[in-house]
């Protein structure tokens, strides 16, 4: 409809990679095999966590529902990538748009809170190992979990709401192969100050909040493995947390690239290239991270892998 000389329109046009030309054949080719290889590394990892009693443990719980939530934040966005590269620049709705954001979004605020809950369950087994058993009971586990995915869901529906009471203008065309907030958030109508605004500080707060508690939980660790007298027994204790910090690290290092930072820093081939590190890489990440250098992961992979051989033999 028209008012005030201003279209308003109910959807969005993805160009995604389209600027790319013939190389988005080898670009589907290159994110179809790593989206393959991360569902089955990550739905690997839930299995094999499931089936393996040695695993049912709080620590690796934790990383079971991580697996899960990473595998619900790609199925929202990289199958439609992949079809957009074969198919060229896709129409999604309005409330497509919305509903796309609010579940990436909450999805991703939830691996955040995961990670400062898996930061806690370290601090806990390495500061107060006497009592781990009795401190990280079933129903505080469930409790932390169920907290996590609350509040990521929470938050998306924050920022989504944030973004979409906005009017949007005649340009639909989102530079970008996912509705992601500041794409979406530039084609709204007038002063979109508070909006950026309001991003900002729920980015802040998810961000900021779950890692000063991972950083928290890790000051009382690193202070523990101190005070540890023997060499081997400092280096195991640090082995433990190796996984972990790693993921930490490349999570919030891409979060708070992509939307911590100024509207005028804003580019479409870095942010692109930053969106698929976020969406295509990281995912696929965890559980090589954590296959490669957990031991307990390691050894439940290869006992499955060999059960599973000898079961077609």
């Amino acid at each position: 409809m028209r008012h005030t000389n201003v279209t308003y329109w109910r959807g969005f046009l993805f160009l995604g990679f389209s600027s790319f030309g013939e190389l988005q054949l080898l670009l589907f080719v290159l994110f179809l095999s790593l989206y393959l290889v991360t569902l089955t590394s990550n739905v690997f990892i839930i299995v094999v966590i499931r089936l393996d009693s040695h695993l049912h443990t709080p620590m690796y719980l934790f990383l079971s529902f991580l697996s899960f939530s990473e595998t619900c934040y790609t199925l929202g966005i990289i199958p439609r990538m992949l079809s957009g590269l074969v198919m060229g620049s896709q129409a999604i709705s309005h409330v497509g748009c919305a509903a796309q954001m609010f579940f990436s979004a909450s999805w991703a605020c939830t691996n955040c809170f995961l990670l400062a809950v898996m930061g806690f369950d370290r601090y806990v087994a390495i500061c107060v190992p006497l009592h781990y058993a009795s401190r990280m009971h079933p129903t505080l586990c469930a409790q932390l979990v169920g907290t996590s995915f609350l509040s990521g869901y929470l938050f998306g529906l924050g920022m989504t709401l944030v973004i979409f009471h906005l009017p949007f203008c005649s340009s639909h065309e989102i530079q970008h192969f996912f509705c992601d907030m500041p794409p979406v958030l530039s084609l709204a109508c007038g002063d979109t100050g508070l909006s950026e605004l309001g991003i900002l500080i729920l980015s802040l707060l998810v961000l900021q909040v779950s890692f000063s508690l991972i950083a928290i939980s890790y000051v009382y660790i690193l202070a523990a493995i101190l005070g540890i007298p023997s060499t081997e027994g400092r280096k195991k204790a640090l082995s433990t947390c190796a996984s972990h910090l790693t993921v930490v690290i490349v999570h919030y290092g891409c979060a708070s690239f992509m939307y911590l930072r100024p509207k005028t820093s804003y580019s479409l081939e870095r942010d692109q290239f930053i969106a698929v590190t976020y969406t295509v890489v990281t995912p696929l990440l965890n559980p090589v991270i954590y296959s490669l250098r957990n031991r307990a992961v390691k050894t439940a992979l290869r006992n499955a892998f060999q059960g599973r051989l000898m079961g077609k033999g």
